[in-house]
């Protein structure tokens, strides 16, 4: 028979008791974390989420307590009354929070019992993240994804706190809307009452915070549930929380400096760290041309250097065929990497190739000459030419890709980064946040033969780029920016199209026709004519942020309860079959598709 807690109520957390307590009586519950048999006299360290205090079992003291304690294994559920004590010499812990002192129980409950867990409650077990998964309300009693969970609340109240004070609205927007497949796919909803009709779950509520504005609400925010049915990787969840913000009569400048803000009181109130600002600021052109991507990692050097120029007429035909074609040939200086080996550099290779490279050429910079395959084709001045661009030094290794500008500047920018870890120059303690504007408005896509905006279709262009809406759409920039920290998106927004006309230039361009777009947003485009005021607004992915400043690689180990990369629950078994009965009511029938 299990005891019950009666009238006993706890007096203290796990994690509050120090040496200004000594003599106090105290009640303690929690978890069992270990238990040890000291000739007689039984220790355990008694858990809960504030942290960890050691609980004494003497029979000396008192030998009922002590007989019973004998049954209490792992993860037994406890309440204990005792005196705080100061632990003997020489058995003080100093990396513990209460390690001068432990209880001296004097009453026990067990209040529950617990089977053997399938692995250890310890931060340092090495347990497949599978069977994390699978048992999740056991993974979350480890005190690291307990910690990782708290700093989320406590960045989510701080983030509420400052938009609050800044006269921000918290207002809810629908979860069950239209579907507008203009990104990711959606979650589909089918209806009940309206049969063969389908609600979409939000991949962001873009239109309806833009909405918000129009109806005169001048500044809303939400920490908002997102939903995308998207191929996952570490930084991405079927369903995943964005801190979403949007204001009227506002530039680009007054978005950045709210959002400066906010990210200046969220360190300062979590981590201690005063953010320096303003945030530094990119072009998308100066941000790809200098490291390959839009969200560049600025916390080291390595900067790409085009050398198109130099090497348009050189003999090396491979490298200035491309460069006549309208290509780009671009390197990195690799400072001090002359002994990679042979197998080494041949293992960058097959790592560019993942991001469609083709090669990936090289010089070693000996004091006497270059050693290379390429190195017989370049004139002196060729590479007189080259050194001074690339500041080559001997004891350099030079990296070389020669393609079309994406593929050269994402094959690049992805070795930069990951040269930059493989070479130590990446400082995990230090936060550098950047700014990138004026991306592209759309991009061409080759398998649907059509552009496809950058964003999404309320971003407006440039004023100076409207003109080139109707004839040159890949030249328009756009108002959008992103914000950039460590590498890692963690926001993006824009300044929105609030003139019916341009809005309906943008659908055109993006190969919609008037039937289209009328069917997908008409009701947008009406409400754009009843006095919509110029907006703007950001979306920060929460869940990236957390996960930096708790400083872990993955969004699943700040969430309670995430998804696999394959978007199944291994604790609840979802996503699982429906009865016929369910399928009957909403008017669906199953079929396999073959093949």
């Amino acid at each position: 028979m299990l005891d019950s807690l009666g009238n006993l109520k706890r007096t203290h957390h796990c994690s509050q008791l120090t040496a200004k307590d000594l003599g106090e009586e105290v009640v303690l519950m929690g978890w069992v974390l270990r238990r040890r048999d000291h000739g007689g006299v039984i220790f355990m360290d008694l858990r809960d989420r504030e942290g960890i205090t050691q609980v004494v079992f003497n029979p000396e003291f008192n030998k009922a307590v002590h007989d019973k304690a004998h049954a209490i294994r792992s993860e037994f559920v406890l309440a204990v009354r005792g005196t705080v004590v100061h632990r003997p010499d020489g058995m003080i812990n100093p990396n513990m929070k209460t390690g001068e002192i432990d209880v001296m129980v004097s009453e026990l409950r067990i209040l529950n019992r617990s089977q053997t867990p399938p692995f250890v409650l310890d931060d340092d077990a090495q347990v497949s993240e599978n069977i994390r998964l699978r048992y999740r309300y056991l993974d979350m009693r480890r005190p690291e994804l307990q910690n990782s969970l708290i700093l989320r609340h406590r960045a989510a109240a701080t983030i509420r706190s400052y938009l609050n004070e800044s006269g921000f609205l918290d207002i809810e927007t629908p979860f069950l809307t239209k579907s507008t497949p203009e990104g990711a796919r959606d979650y589909l909803v089918p209806s009940r009452v309206n049969p063969g009709q389908f609600y979409a779950l939000p991949q962001s509520p873009q239109i309806f915070k833009q909405l918000l504005m129009m109806a005169g609400f001048d500044k809303y925010y939400q920490i908002v549930r997102c939903f995308r049915d998207e191929d996952l990787r570490t930084d991405r969840q079927p369903e995943f929380t964005q801190i979403d913000v949007e204001m009227s009569f506002v530039s680009e400048e007054d978005v950045m400096d709210m959002t400066e803000g906010m990210m200046a009181a969220l360190f300062k109130e979590i981590l201690g760290i005063e953010l320096n600002l303003p945030f530094k600021r990119l072009t998308y052109e100066e941000a790809t041309g200098r490291f390959g991507l839009d969200k560049p990692d600025l916390r080291f050097g390595l900067e790409l250097k085009d050398v198109s120029d130099i090497i348009i007429n050189s003999e090396f035909k491979t490298f200035a065929n491309v460069a006549r074609a309208g290509g780009l040939v671009k390197a990195v200086n690799a400072k001090g990497c002359i002994d990679l080996s042979r197998k080494e550099i041949d293992n960058l290779t097959e790592f560019v190739a993942i991001y469609k490279a083709k090669g990936l050429a090289w010089i070693k910079v000996r004091p006497d000459a270059w050693q290379s395959p390429i190195a017989k084709f370049f004139t002196d001045s060729e590479k007189a030419s080259l050194a001074d661009r690339l500041d080559m030094e001997p004891g350099d290794l030079v990296f070389f890709i020669a393609d079309q500008r994406k593929v050269v500047n994402e094959a690049l920018g992805h070795l930069r980064n990951h040269l930059g870890h493989k070479l130590g120059l990446v400082d995990n303690d230090q936060y550098d946040f950047v700014w990138v504007t004026e991306f592209p408005l759309m991009e061409y896509d080759e398998d649907e033969k059509r552009y496809v905006a950058v964003h999404h279709p309320f971003t407006a262009p440039l004023e100076r780029d409207i003109g080139r809406l109707t004839q040159d759409p890949h030249a328009v920039l756009s108002r959008a920016y992103d914000l950039v920290v460590n590498g890692i998106e963690i926001g993006g927004g824009s300044i929105r199209n609030h003139h019916r006309a341009v809005q309906e230039k943008v659908f055109e361009a993006l190969g919609m026709d008037r039937e289209t777009y009328e069917n997908k947003f008409g009701f947008m485009l009406e409400a754009l004519d009843f006095g919509a005021p110029p907006h703007g607004g950001i979306a920060l992915g929460f869940d990236r942020l957390v996960m930096l400043m708790a400083k872990e690689s993955s969004i699943r180990d700040v969430i309670a309860f995430p998804k696999t990369q394959k978007a199944a629950c291994l604790l609840t078994g979802a996503p699982c079959g429906a009865s016929p009965l369910q399928l009957q009511e909403i008017s669906l029938k199953v079929r396999t598709l073959k093949g």
